[in-house]
């Protein structure tokens, strides 16, 4: 069992992408036998009093959903979450298009896998969604919202993928979207971990991207981390339409998943395959790592 940090870039907002977006994620975690906190930011702009100080508390793995727009996380959060993955502990990381969740960037070599409009530019700066005129690239098209993508994995199969639910042995699809983000594995230790195709320009894209093995300039093992195209992969609406979405989501959904509710029963194996892969691998904690109980 790990204890996991669920956690948004914004605060509370009944309108907004807020944790309240995401309750199937935390129940499917929790089912699997995981211990979960799942907040939002408790303010904008000042020191979150969870984020700015996750090294010294006893989480196993942080899953960090990067819905803002570039102001997400503080200097100090940043520093404590590099310093929470030094010290041995998984850390999963999700944004989405043009610059949704650059906040991420303060992140160190997690923060450098992601690409956005203004910085760290995506490379191919592209525009591949063509329905939604005011979002830019990087804004690759997998499919309407309630549909799935098919997943373009290579050999052999990681084990995040991996399920006994398939004939094929692995997760098939993965919740789709209209504008996806950029994530790429341009630092040491990274690697592509699966593929989508853009249903508008045929194009491939990476889906999600691992780090593994990372060691510091101590010469200790960093915890895995995990750097997600989208959060839409893990949001309630995506999973399921009747959940409803912000107000400013306008594209028109799709039908595939409450036509055939199967293929998202699979891509659950992948949610427990991550938080297994994240758990640290040894008992690497700071010896004053404390609980949650009194900071917040």
């Amino acid at each position: 069992m790990s204890k996991i940090l669920l956690q948004t870039t914004i605060t509370e907002h009944p309108d907004d992408w807020d944790i309240t977006r995401f309750t199937l994620l935390a129940d499917e975690l929790i089912a699997a036998g995981h211990d979960v906190t799942a907040r939002s930011r408790v303010s904008r702009g000042d020191n979150d009093p969870i984020l700015s100080h996750l090294d010294d508390l006893d989480f196993d793995q942080l899953w960090l959903l990067a819905v803002d727009i570039g102001d997400g996380l503080t200097a100090a959060e940043s520093q404590a979450i590099v310093r929470f993955r030094e010290n041995g502990r998984g850390v999963l990381t999700a944004r989405d298009h043009q610059d949704l969740g650059s906040s991420l960037l303060g992140l160190g070599s997690l923060g450098e896998v992601n690409h956005f409009h203004q910085l760290n530019p995506d490379p191919s700066r592209m525009r591949d969604d063509q329905d939604t005129p005011t979002i830019s690239w990087p804004n690759y098209h997998s499919g309407a919202n309630g549909d799935y993508q098919p997943v373009i994995v290579g050999e052999p199969v990681h084990a995040l993928l991996r399920t006994t639910a398939t004939a094929s042995g692995r997760i098939e699809w993965f919740p789709a979207h209209p504008h996806e983000g950029a994530v790429s594995a341009c630092v040491p230790g990274a690697a592509v971990l699966a593929q989508g195709r853009s249903t508008v320009s045929g194009r491939r894209f990476n889906l999600a991207v691992v780090l593994d093995g990372e060691i510091t300039a101590e010469g200790r093992t960093m915890g895995r981390a995990l750097a997600e195209s989208t959060f839409h992969h893990f949001a309630d609406y995506n999973w399921d339409l009747d959940r409803g979405a912000p107000s400013f989501v306008s594209e028109p959904p799709g039908t595939q998943m409450k036509a055939d509710p199967s293929r998202l029963a699979v891509y659950k194996d992948y949610i427990r395959n991550i938080a297994t892969w994240l758990h640290p691998a040894t008992e690497n904690h700071s010896p004053t790592a404390t609980s949650i109980t009194g900071i917040v």
